[in-house]
């Protein structure tokens, strides 16, 4: 699969990629909540194998957030709203959990991983459309066996997913108290660390794959002309989100997201 076999699905990508970046400095996010399905549709109508289908998704997702999340990250420590204290305390358990979940994703299916996707990215899409964002658990961040479990698990599923795990983390480090702009431009360091062992896995995964060792375009499971259509638009667009994150109310944005998780989640669980 060449870059030229890309070219119709250019403005697609380019656009996914944009508004991923752009969410990825507002969230914190590393976008792949957006690229994943336009990845998943765009390799859906190129000769992707298969069976390796919606690992080559998540693969090449990971591949973009990598470059996108550290831009994102620069961006808001610049500004202040990074918790590096508590990211040197994660950091550890996130590369173990994100090398964790891409080894786990290579022994599921494409459809087992496609049906996870689509139900974490429904869940998801619910809580973000309800009111919930005064909700609060606890007055800080728990230590302990949570230091090691909360940073592990949200890195196992976001590398499964392809994301950079803020849509877990963010929620997570507000429900005890953490500042949103603060838990955002900490999300965003995280989701760089998860994106970079994640996509590490990924590519020593696929690599002995014969169906990918022969075809072009392929390093391991990342098909990596994709990522480099869409890697430059969303490093572009993330300052500006980050700019935008503290100027803009996020009500009205979560809302939406939240849809837009939802009709995701059908297109892929069911298309």
């Amino acid at each position: 699969m060449s870059m030229g076999a890309l070219f119709p699905y250019l403005l697609l990508l380019l656009a996914a990629g944009a508004l991923a970046g752009f969410l990825a400095g507002l969230l914190g996010i590393g976008g792949g909540i957006v690229m994943t399905p336009v990845l998943f549709i765009v390799l859906e109508r190129l000769s992707v194998p298969e069976a390796w289908h919606m690992h080559v998704t998540v693969a090449t997702s990971l591949a973009v957030i990598v470059p996108t999340g550290l831009v994102s990250a620069r961006a808001h420590f610049r500004r202040g709203s990074t918790d590096a204290s508590l990211l040197k305390r994660w950091l550890p358990w996130i590369l173990l959990g994100a090398a964790s979940g891409a080894v786990l994703a290579r022994a599921l299916s494409s459809a087992t991983l496609a049906d996870i996707f689509g139900v974490i990215a429904a869940l998801l899409g619910l809580k973000m459309l309800l009111p919930l964002d005064d909700l609060r658990l606890g007055a800080r961040i728990p230590h302990g066996i949570w230091t090691l479990a909360s940073p592990f698990l949200i890195a196992l599923v976001s590398a499964m997913m392809g994301i950079g795990g803020a849509t877990f983390s963010v929620p997570y480090m507000t429900l005890f108290g953490l500042p949103i702009h603060r838990a955002v431009g900490t999300a965003a360091a995280i989701g760089a660390a998860i994106a970079t062992a994640g996509v590490a896995s990924y590519v020593l995964g696929g690599w002995r794959i014969a169906e990918l060792a022969e075809a072009t375009g392929y390093l391991g499971f990342v098909h990596w002309p994709t990522a480099l259509v869409m890697a430059p638009a969303a490093m572009l667009a993330a300052p500006w989100g980050a700019k935008a994150a503290h100027a803009l109310p996020h009500r009205a944005l979560s809302a939406v997201f939240g849809i837009f998780l939802l009709l995701a989640a059908a297109r892929i669980a069911f298309g």
